[in-house]
């Protein structure tokens, strides 16, 4: 199919009244082989993707890699990302328990990788070693683990350095890729064993194919997937509009009622996501707690929320959302409070701040009130905004970082949901708190005693856990290094009455192992 010409990039987002949207509802079952199409896969499935990147290997932090990598690259187990149920993917089944600590992971009959090589065991042990190594930010996920190992060609075996009881929801996080392949190889096109499989990558498109080898349970359902990288809110509205895609990612609240006119779906799912504030903790006064807790009370996040955001978002309350089984309303609260924080600036001395941000739509949406809200304190506030990959290796990840207060968006929930994730993706011993806040150097009293609560938290279950996760909570809200300002729904448009078996999701990136065309 060839992509046709979008509207003028300039369509007017339509601003509209309170929507009531629907929630993602219904099964989150995949499409499995007996339920496949007899026919086989069959039309082009176009989406508008609102996130670009130049990393898709299996251990990319880009919003778009993730979502595309769902549909190419498989670990042991996968997510439904709809309700973040585990089903096997490479595994043959669930890990065999060989004692407390130890377990036994066989893999499918007859997997492939889509070149036709088999995968085997060693496949696993490699890219478990890929995800683990000492610069992959996701070796923070793994602390549990002593070692993965190769039984036989097809059996691994996964050794624990304690009980841990979310050991499948953590290796869905271990892409498995064949042990050949190069990390520059890996970025710019990994080969995998899930349904499907890159055709073609480039940064206004990428194109993924049905694997000819693939013998699981979530068959391709449609010849291909097109993803057309439109980052521009308009740019993703006219594709929509005019029918150039069948999808559309992240749909501005403003909107809504335009593509619902269309008889497009469109629904809303508090997700994860959110705007955080991450402070230089080696400049002051920034490396005090109580002035970050001021800038924070300074921001009226409930009107950022009813204006900015057209009410598509939850004002935080901890650093969890409430959604999530273990959130606890911390007992600091970072209410608006102009009076207290115009206070703790002036007992601070600070007169002026110098506010980063990343060149997100919906992050250039929240700064003018942010800008306003901080000068009401009687700051004068300088606002830089960059690309975020020029924000973080040029201004977060370097030795001796001289910003003040940055302003970007987080989602770790791609990765899943159990608290020691969702906190640890900031807070944990990584480039977060070593580069970025510098919290691990500049505060290592504070920043040990966090990782205390979270090793004794990921040890224990039941009331116990959510009381120590709880104090997590309450630790982070006190301390206020990076933390969240709302939390965001996720807003999903689809054309029903092309689109089969679609479920929007509560993270960024789109899920569509499963997804078909009537």
């Amino acid at each position: 199919m060839r992509l046709r010409k979008h509207m003028a990039a300039g369509v007017a987002l339509m601003a509209t009244a309170t929507l009531v949207l629907s929630g993602c509802g219904g099964s989150a079952e995949k499409t499995t082989q007996s339920e496949a199409p007899a026919a086989g896969p069959k039309g082009e499935l176009n989406v508008g993707a609102a996130y670009e990147t130049t990393d898709y290997g299996p251990i990319t932090t880009s919003a778009l890699a993730m979502g595309t990598n769902w549909e190419v690259l498989e670990g042991l187990y996968q997510f439904h990302m709809a309700d973040y149920s585990v089903y096997p993917a490479l595994a043959a089944g669930d890990p065999v328990k060989v004692s407390d600590t130890v377990y036994e992971v066989t893999l499918r009959d007859g997997a492939k990788f889509s070149d036709g090589t088999p995968v085997t065991a060693e496949d696993v042990v490699s890219s478990y070693a890929r995800t683990t190594d000492d610069k992959s930010i996701y070796k923070q996920f793994f602390g549990f683990v002593e070692s993965v190992t190769a039984k036989d060609d097809k059996t691994v075996t996964i050794e624990l350095k304690y009980p841990f009881a979310s050991l499948k929801e953590r290796f869905t996080n271990v892409k498995i890729v064949p042990t050949s392949m190069d990390a520059d190889s890996l970025k710019a096109k990994p080969t995998g064993s899930g349904p499907y499989m890159y055709e073609n990558i480039t940064p206004t498109e990428v194109t993924a194919v049905p694997n000819p080898n693939y013998n699981g349970e979530a068959p391709a359902t449609v010849e291909r997937i097109r993803w057309h990288v439109l980052k521009d809110d308009s740019a993703r509205l006219a594709a929509a509009l005019d029918g150039t895609t069948d999808v559309m990612e992240a749909v501005p609240a403003s909107a809504s009622d335009q593509i619902k006119a269309t008889g497009w779906t469109v629904e809303s799912v508090q997700g994860y996501g959110n705007p955080f504030l991450m402070f230089n903790t080696t400049k002051a006064p920034f490396n005090d707690a109580k002035v970050r807790q001021a800038i924070h009370m300074a921001i009226d996040k409930q009107k950022l929320v009813d204006s900015a955001m057209e009410g598509q978002a939850t004002v935080a309350t901890s650093f969890l959302p409430n959604t999530n089984p273990s959130y606890k309303k911390t007992t600091t609260q970072l209410d608006y409070n102009v009076d207290a924080a115009k206070a703790a600036i002036s007992a601070a001395g600070l007169s002026e701040i110098n506010l980063t941000t990343t060149d997100h739509p919906w992050i250039q949406n929240l700064i003018p009130q942010i800008k306003a809200d901080l000068e009401a304190l009687g700051l004068t506030v300088t606002v830089n905004s960059m690309a975020s990959s020029d924000l973080y290796s040029n201004v977060a990840d370097v030795d001796s970082p001289t910003f003040d207060v940055i302003l970007a968006p987080g989602d770790p929930s791609v990765f899943g949901t159990d608290p020691g994730i969702i906190m640890g993706w900031w807070n944990a011993d990584n480039v977060w708190t070593n580069k970025r806040s510098q919290w691990k150097n500049a505060d290592p009293e504070n920043f040990n005693k966090f990782q205390e609560i979270m090793n004794e938290a990921v040890q224990l279950d039941g009331d116990a856990a959510k009381a120590k996760w709880g104090e997590a909570q309450d630790f982070l809200a006190e301390q206020a290094v990076t933390y969240p300002l709302f939390h965001r729904k996720l807003i999903t448009a689809y054309n029903g009455d092309k689109v089969t078996n679609f479920k929007p999701i509560a993270s960024t990136g789109l899920d569509l192992v499963g997804v078909g065309l009537k």
